[in-house]
This record gives C-alpha cells, structure tokens and sequence, in this order.
C-alpha cells in the first residue's frame, strides 16, 4: 500500500507555479497619465462640456433667468410646424440619397473592379468631386438647373416646359443628384479596397465549383464586404444629415418647402437666439441618429459574424 501511495505521488504532474505581474510602479501611472492628460482635456472641453451645456439648455425655459422646464421644449420643437416638415423632408432625403449613394457606388466598385478599358480614367471621373471646391460646385449646379438654365434647355427639345428646378418639389431630385455626384466616388474607392481584399482562393474554388457571379457575389463577396457597407452607410447617413452647405449657397435662409431640412431650421433658430429650442432640436437629432447607427450595427454583426476572424 506504501509503494502505491508513492507511485501515486510520483506520477502526479507537477503544477508550474504562476508568474506574478509585476505591479505598475506610480511613476509608470504617472507617465501614461501625462500623455493621456491632453486628450482627455482635449475631449472633455471641446466634446463633453458643451454636449452636458446643451442638455441644459434643453430643460430651461430661459438662459438668462433659467427655471427648470424637464421635456417641455422638446414637446414644443415636436409640435412645431417647421420642425416637423424640416424632419420630414430630411427623412426623405436620406431615405432616398443614402440608399442610391450605397448601391450605385458598390456598382462602380464591381465595374471598375472587373477588367474594362480606361479603368483609370473612370476612376478620376469619380474622385474628381472631391477636389472641386464647393462654391464653384454651387455656381455650376445654379447654371444647371436654373429656370433658364441648361437642363430646361435641353429637355425643351423634347417639348418638355421648363421647370423651376429649386423653387419647386423638383428641388429634391437636384439635392439627390448633388448629393450622389459629391459622395460617390469616395463611396466607391472605399469598395474597391474591401474588394481588393476578398481572399482570390475561396473565389476560384466557387468558379471551379460551377457557381454563377450572381451566387458568387451573394453568398461570398457580400458577405466579405459587410463591414464596408456598415462604414459606406453610416458615412452616408451623416453626409446626408449635412447638405446644409449646398442647399444654403443654392438657396439661401428660407428656400422653398420641399428643401427646407433641419440644417435649416437650426440655422434660423440659431439666429434667433433661441436656444433652448435650438438645444432640445439638436438632442433629438443625435438621438435619432444614434438609434440608426445601432440599428446598422445590429444589422451587420448577425449577417457579416461567419466572415469574421
């Protein structure tokens, strides 16, 4: 019984002891503190502070002799007839433009991607937007799509009536196509590298596979490109949120009802001074904005998980 016992013991696997971490010193601490320090005051002055201003602007009725209101400035900018047709028309916009600038630049990515004459050059064509500053953008879609302006002319020689493009419901098909000829070229290059990076071995074994380009781009490369299209769509979404610009130059303070969004509306209500209505609109927006993102984020983690890793 003593030999077995001891055997036993023997042949029991020795447990190597754990290497202890060495504790971080506090000049260690003190080091990453300092260069980290920069940043976080960076963040807290220009991010943190004045989001936690505008949350309190939101919730008094007067900056000057504040008294506390809670929720009743976001019901008023909710009830608020130019608000709502700023959401409303926005919400088009975006559901419109965001879809098209997505689809039609992962188009020109597949096009460009595949083997066409002048590659190059179409490539160029597409970026160029990007370089052009966006006054001059201005004056040109103004030449475009003026009452007497080059569009008219030519879709009279169909014996289509001219149309005033920007002081009408058309106004939005020209934001759209602004809009599309500004973003897709960057959308697209963007496709192009997350293309370039789908591994060449899985898609020869599905060609060898006798799979058609169609089974190909939906069951691999779609899937391989799922982060990219979260990226493109929520880029879009905020450029979208972000028209501002082109629509003031084109347009001015109040344009006509179909181009009012809620740049505009903040803009006026910024001239005016009124803040808390101008704070309440702002948390509403990034509330909204933040819900769509999650949703996207959502969306991608259960359909693009199987390529991950």
């Amino acid at each position: 019984m003593k030999l077995s016992i001891k055997k036993k013991k023997q042949s029991e696997p020795q447990k190597t002891p754990r290497r202890q971490k060495n504790p971080v010193s506090w000049k260690e601490r003190l080091i990453s503190a300092s260069f980290l320090a920069p940043s976080l005051i960076g963040v807290m002055a220009f991010f943190i502070l004045p989001f936690l201003v505008v949350i309190y602007y939101s919730m008094i009725d007067n900056p000057i002799n504040p008294s506390f209101v809670f929720l009743q400035n976001f019901v008023n900018v909710l009830n608020n007839t130019a608000f709502q047709k700023a959401a409303s028309n926005t919400l088009q916009f975006s559901l419109v433009a965001v879809p098209l600038a997505v689809l039609l630049s992962l188009g020109l990515a597949l096009l460009l991607n595949s083997k066409i004459p002048f590659r190059s050059q179409f490539r160029t064509f597409f970026l160029s937007p990007m370089m052009v500053p966006v006054a001059s953008v201005v004056l040109i879609w103004q030449v475009l799509f003026h009452y007497n302006g080059v569009v008219n002319d030519f879709l009279g020689n169909f014996g289509v009536q001219a149309i005033d493009w920007l002081k009408s419901e058309h106004g939005k098909i020209v934001l759209v196509l602004l809009f599309l000829w500004k973003n897709l070229g960057y959308n697209m290059i963007l496709f192009m590298a997350a293309l370039g990076n789908i591994p060449q071995d899985i898609l020869e074994v599905a060609r060898l596979d006798t799979s058609s380009a169609a089974q190909i781009f939906v069951r691999i490369k779609i899937r391989y490109l799922s982060p990219t299209l979260l990226f493109v769509t929520i880029f879009s979404l905020i450029n979208s949120f972000k028209v501002f610009r082109e629509i003031y130059l084109l347009t001015n303070d109040y344009p006509y009802d179909s181009v009012y969004m809620l740049q505009h509306f903040m803009n006026n209500t910024f001239d005016n001074l009124d803040y808390q209505k101008l704070s309440a609109a702002a948390i509403i927006m990034a509330v909204v904005i933040v819900v769509l993102i999650g949703i996207l984020f959502v969306a991608e983690d259960r359909f693009g998980k199987d390529v991950e890793g």
